[in-house]
């Protein structure tokens, strides 16, 4: 008499050949045929006769067999697979970019594997790996805030993996880009706050380590020189790039005994909604004693009272751009050896936090 331990053993192990995946081995096996000739058969090749195209594809049918298409696709040096990685996939900007490069290769019949680092470097690596062993054709990167080299994409390189880099960059790594002109957006933005009467305007700015926040410091400084605006250090605030952070430093900027007039959430719309949150619990009223820009186009920010003005990266566009790079350079056997950069421009879009003129 079998024990109770060896019964579930022998119901674990009939579970476990059920499970078992269907190969063309054991179609091979179940037809008396070499796996070449099944492999044949699947392929809907010319040399295998009808008779036995049909017999294969019956019995492989019966079997539930299903064709491994990373391996085959491994076996002709692709996988029609590109790994992304983004710092936040909840954030509008980043969606959209993942909808723009996905709405491109569905049509060329490749896949996407997602990743997402949460601003955080040894994840961002880690991600980088696990693409790498994924045997992935291409990695689409932008970088984390806590990046601070970028060693492990060079490693991509190294591999003769085609990197792209989208919106934040390694300036330093010759890759594929697709970015945007911060500096200009910024610029506009600022002297559209200038040309609206206010004059003491603040800069919430992210981690400088990265380029995108460099570009659009630069800008803010480059309207406020034109305009013969001194520069007011104690309006500049570091790292104010989250809601909760932008809500801080707003907090501190209007208790100063000379306290601002506009604040620029070059960051992100989501530190321009933590202004507006403690703009409106200090009754300060938008945008006549307080103006409010933002950046990214974050969906929210046309319905929040008063909408937010804010910076349309055009993000969708991007994304695509990203995708169609990739797929050029690919078809172009004798690209440049420069690689390519492109620059998609931003575009303003004044709401009402910013309309103190109507």
């Amino acid at each position: 008499m079998q024990s109770i331990a060896e019964k579930y053993f022998s119901i674990f192990t009939k579970v476990m050949k059920q499970k078992k995946r269907v190969t063309i081995y054991d179609i091979a096996e179940r037809l008396n045929l070499t796996a070449s000739t099944v492999s044949r058969a699947l392929s809907n090749n010319r040399y295998v006769n009808d008779a036995t195209r049909e017999l294969v594809l019956k019995t492989a049918a019966e079997l539930n067999y299903k064709r491994n298409t990373l391996a085959s696709n491994l076996r002709k040096g692709q996988t029609k697979t590109i790994g992304v990685v983004v710092p936040r996939i909840n954030q509008n900007f980043f969606a959209n970019i993942i909808a723009g490069i996905e709405h491109s290769t569905y049509q060329k019949g490749y896949n996407l594997i997602i990743c997402q680092s949460d601003e955080l470097h040894e994840k961002e690596i880690k991600c980088i790996n696990t693409l790498i062993n994924q045997h992935v054709d291409c990695i689409v990167i932008s970088v984390s805030a806590d990046s601070y080299n970028y060693d492990h994409l060079q490693n991509v390189i190294d591999q003769g993996i085609p990197l792209i880099q989208f919106d934040r960059v390694a300036e330093e790594l010759e890759t594929l880009k697709v970015i945007n002109d911060n500096e200009q957006a910024s610029f506009e933005a600022v002297c559209h706050l200038i040309g609206q009467g206010y004059k003491k305007i603040a800069l919430l700015e992210g981690p400088q380590n990265l380029n995108i926040f460099r570009q659009r410091k630069n800008g803010y400084l480059k309207a406020l020189k034109k305009f013969n605006i001194q520069v007011n250090d104690t309006y500049v605030v570091e790292n104010a790039w989250t809601r909760e952070l932008g809500a801080a430093a707003t907090k501190k900027l209007l208790r100063l005994p000379d306290a601002p007039d506009a604040i620029f959430a070059s960051t992100s719309d989501f530190s321009a909604l933590g202004v507006l949150e403690v703009a409106n619990d200090m009754r300060i009223k938008v945008p006549s004693q307080l103006g409010i820009c933002g950046y990214s186009n974050e969906a929210f920010t046309e319905i929040t009272s008063p909408s937010i003005t804010t910076i349309d990266q055009f993000s969708v566009d991007m994304g695509k751009a990203v995708a169609n790079l990739y797929f050029d350079e690919m078809e172009n056997a004798e690209a440049s050896v420069i690689p390519k950069i492109i620059s998609i421009k931003p575009k303003l879009i004044v709401r009402g936090s910013t309309s103190k003129k109507g």
